[in-house]
C-alpha cells in the first residue's frame, strides 16, 4: 500500500553557489524506512533553485555559475531592482533551472547515478536561510 511522508530541510547558504543536499536527503529516506516510490524535492523560494549535477569535478559548478552569469548578468539594468542588483538575475536563474525535482527511490535509496548529486543553487550574493520541502510517496520497509 502506498503511503507518504513529509519533511523540511533548512539550509544556510554562503551566497551564490551550490550546496550539496544529497547526504541529508539520503539520511531522511533511510530514517523513514522508504522502500520504493518517488521523492519530490521543492525549494520554497523564488531566487534559489535545485539541480542534479556532477559531484566529482568542482569545475563543473564553476562553469555552470558562469553560464548562469551570462544568461542573467547582474550588470544589466532590470525593471525590478528594489531588492538589489542580484535579485532580478536570481529570479531569472531560478526560472531557467528548477524549483522542484522528482527522484525515484528503489531499495530505500534515491536512484542517482554514480556521479550525480542533488544541489540547492543559491542565486543571491549574500548568505540566506533556505527551506527545502521533501515529500516521499511510495512503500515503506516493514
Amino acid at each position: 500500500m502506498l503511503s507518504q511522508a513529509h519533511h523540511s530541510i533548512h539550509v544556510a547558504t554562503r551566497g551564490q553557489g551550490f550546496t550539496d543536499l544529497t547526504r541529508e536527503v539520503v539520511q531522511w529516506i533511510g530514517q523513514i524506512r522508504a522502500d520504493a516510490g518517488v521523492l519530490t524535492v521543492f525549494v520554497r523560494h523564488t531566487s534559489a533553485s535545485l539541480t542534479i549535477q556532477e559531484n566529482a569535478d568542482p569545475d563543473v559548478q564553476k562553469d555552470l555559475i558562469e553560464a548562469l552569469d551570462r544568461a542573467a548578468p547582474r550588470s544589466r539594468r532590470y525593471h525590478h531592482s528594489l531588492e538589489g542588483p542580484d535579485d532580478m538575475p536570481a529570479h531569472i536563474r531560478s526560472m531557467l533551472t528548477a524549483t522542484s525535482l522528482s527522484i525515484p527511490v528503489l531499495g530505500g535509496r534515491p536512484v542517482l547515478g554514480s556521479w550525480q548529486a542533488l544541489y540547492l543553487i543559491e542565486h543571491r550574493d549574500q548568505p540566506l536561510q533556505r527551506e527545502i520541502a521533501l515529500t516521499y510517496l511510495g512503500t515503506f520497509k516493514a
